[in-house]
């Protein structure tokens, strides 16, 4: 093992290579998930070329030792945690837009490229890079990708996959898969780049894309609207995706609307809340109509994008009226039509489980991602598991997926049954067999 440190350590430098002796402590090494336990790698690698990641690979393999890749940790389920026999291969060093080209409408970059910097770089050049996460500051595009991120402009834009054209990637042994294609239409055998991505770094370390950039939007209109009746929102959806272009349809519950500071919004509280987002079409209009058909008791337009920006602040908690640090979050698909029976029936057994429980849910119903928020006061450490253990079965019940967005990791294998069938399983481990025959990538993560 020390002679595999000392390769590596004389590949990388001083700037890409940090013993486990002197790193600070695990805490900044574990992702967002709060299942980290502060365990250190045998070592922090930070290679700023492919040809240092690929030479990291063949003596990582050469040795047998475990990689763990990490993009910018802000994943909730475990997939980007450290092992004390692994290495943990971050891409921060790898940054990076490497081209914008207006004819194609594309984007070329390096997998530790920050969301916010891929943003930035579409705007400056007219275009809407298409992916939008609420960790932009921090989540890197290799990561976005190895989880297949969604986002609450997946009803517009699609999942991470839909916009990807090209993908780059090395294998466990060191051998690069470079197939940056820049074209819609590449009918050319197995898509490997549609293997990678949402493999959570299973088969390999991603080193570079190719996006396909959006035009720049029109100014968006923006509305906060009060719901009584969960039966509503179906109708509110489909009306709007025949009159506007939809780029966010957000549902709050009461309870997710009031957390997030959304008391004195509405009077009088209204039990659900709707963020509508529209790039074409008249909302005043769609508002209208939904005022007339009883669906809609209230709204607040957006007059500015400060204005716009406090709703979604209201969205994503960024000032919480009480903490939510180390709280259960699922993130969970479910058709439509039985999500309002699947929430009942969640908040029931959530009170059977705990008599002091708390919950809080909100979504991108558009797309049929939903997210809970769980406090069990009462059950201490062992209550993720039995929150787990509840609401899966449900899931699974309804038709739904136990993850919209975050992967499986190492939080939801034990419950992936509910979702994939053995078969799907076995057919995802032999892939995994094939392109990392000892399994030295990111053992015990993901679905296969």
């Amino acid at each position: 093992m020390t002679s595999a440190l000392t390769e590596l350590s004389e590949v990388l430098g001083p700037a890409g290579f940090t013993a486990a002796s002197d790193l600070a402590g695990g805490s900044s090494l574990d992702d967002a998930s709060g299942a980290g336990t502060g365990t250190l790698p045998l070592a922090l690698l930070r290679p700023a070329s492919v040809a240092e990641i690929q030479a990291v690979m063949r003596i990582c393999f050469h040795h047998a030792i475990p990689v763990v890749p990490q993009g910018g940790l802000t994943g909730l389920s475990g997939g980007a945690l450290p092992r004390a026999d692994a290495v943990a291969l971050s891409l921060a060093r790898f940054s990076g837009v490497e081209e914008v080209d207006p004819l194609q409408g594309t984007m070329t970059m390096r997998a530790g490229t920050v969301l916010q910097t891929a943003q930035d770089a579409a705007g400056e050049a007219g275009f809407l890079f298409p992916i939008d996460l609420g960790a932009r500051g921090s989540c890197q595009i290799g990561g976005i990708i190895s989880t297949n991120a969604g986002g609450p402009r997946v009803i517009r834009y699609g999942m991470t996959r839909d916009n990807l054209l090209g993908l780059e990637m090395v294998l466990s042994d060191g051998t690069l898969l470079s197939h940056l294609s820049q074209v819609t239409k590449d009918n050319t055998g197995y898509d490997l780049r549609h293997l990678f991505c949402g493999a959570e770094g299973t088969l390999g370390v991603i080193t570079r894309a190719v996006f396909r950039l959006a035009p720049a939007p029109p100014p968006v209109q923006t509305a906060l609207c009060a719901i009584e009746r969960f039966d509503a929102i179906p109708a509110l959806l489909q009306k709007a995706k025949r009159d506007l272009t939809l780029s966010a349809f957000e549902t709050m519950w009461q309870d997710h609307f009031l957390v997030g500071g959304g008391r004195g919004v509405f009077s009088p509280l209204p039990d659900y809340a709707l963020l509508i987002e529209a790039e074409n079409g008249d909302l005043t209009a769609w508002l209208e109509w939904a005022f007339a058909e009883g669906l809609i008791s209230d709204a607040v337009v957006a007059t500015s994008g400060a204005a716009a920006q406090k709703f979604w602040d209201i969205r994503e908690n960024v000032r919480p009226e009480r903490s939510l640090k180390g709280l259960h979050n699922l993130d969970i698909s479910l058709p439509l039509a039985k999500t309002e029976a699947f929430v009942s029936a969640c908040r029931e057994g959530l009170l059977q489980l705990d008599p002091l429980a708390q919950s809080w849910f909100f979504g991108h119903l558009g797309d049929g991602n939903l997210h809970v928020i769980v406090d069990l006061p009462g059950l201490g450490p062992e209550g993720k598991k039995q929150v787990q253990d509840l609401v899966y079965p449900m899931v699974e019940k309804s038709g739904g997926s136990i993850s919209a967005e975050h992967g499986i990791g190492s939080l939801k294998r034990d419950w992936l049954h509910h979702s994939r069938s053995s078969a799907e399983v076995a057919a995802m481990r032999a892939i995994r067999t094939a392109l990392d025959p000892l399994g030295l990538m990111n053992p015990g993560k993901s679905a296969a």
